[in-house]
């Protein structure tokens, strides 16, 4: 499912919202949860997951085409652990 199918299904699950609205929403939704990651917090949705991020350290790669060595900067990556219900959910 992409964001557009999200938006459409929310929609039409809520006849009383316009389209409009619903992208807001589902904007602001992403929005806030990029923002709490971003100020190296955590965001948890009881049954579904938590966001968090993870340090990477910085390394040496190599580039697939060349197959020269390319330095990698250390990094913070976004990290996600599905929650017990959807895991439950997933494995039914």
């Amino acid at each position: 499912m992409i964001r557009s199918e999200l938006v459409q299904k929310i929609a039409s699950e809520n006849s009383d919202l316009r389209i409009d609205e619903v992208e807001r929403i589902v904007d602001t939704f992403f929005d806030s949860i990029v923002d709490q990651l971003a100020a190296g917090g955590r965001v948890e949705l009881r049954g579904f997951g938590a966001f968090s991020t993870r340090s990477r350290e910085s390394r040496t790669g190599r580039n697939p085409r060349t197959g020269a060595s390319v330095d990698v900067k250390a990094k913070n990556v976004p990290y996600f652990k599905p929650g017990k219900e959807m895991r439950e959910r997933l494995n039914d």
